[in-house]
């Protein structure tokens, strides 16, 4: 900052020297040019063309685990017991990237009995659990 005393007005005059402070910018500038800038973006793997095999058993949509009245368990249909229940759902679930289920039970259940299902289910690796209902069932067979 320069400074002097005098001049026309008789008052003190003062004046910002931006020569430095361009000096300093200029450096940066030169600087930041020069740095080589590392930029690594992510891989990316490309689709591949469909091949000619065509899979022999499609998994369902969707996997209903349902508990009936008299206690027993079907997974999609297919009966199974419950010291068993744990293991197929794995079986089910490891080659799936979905890892949603729902629980159906019939009408005079205790939902304890769902509970337990639910928590066997949460065990074997199923992230989401939906509870199937008489409205939901109905919606379903419209779509």
């Amino acid at each position: 900052m320069g400074m002097s005393v005098g001049g026309a007005n008789r008052g003190i005059f003062v004046e910002m020297n931006v020569v430095p402070l361009i000096d300093v910018l200029l450096v940066l500038l030169v600087i930041f040019m020069i740095i080589p800038h590392k930029q690594k973006g992510l891989m990316a793997e490309l689709p591949q063309p469909a091949g000619a095999e065509i899979p022999v058993d499609p998994q369902p949509a969707a996997i209903v685990v349902q508990v009936l009245a008299d206690g027993s368990l079907r997974i999609n249909q297919e009966a199974v017991e419950w010291d068993r229940l744990s293991g197929r759902l794995q079986q089910i679930f490891g080659s799936r990237a979905n890892h949603t289920a729902f629980v159906r039970g019939d009408g005079g259940l205790e939902f304890q009995v769902i509970a337990r299902v639910i928590d066997v289910m949460r065990a074997a690796g199923v992230s989401s659990v939906g509870l199937m209902t008489p409205e939901l069932e109905k919606l379903a067979e419209t779509d």
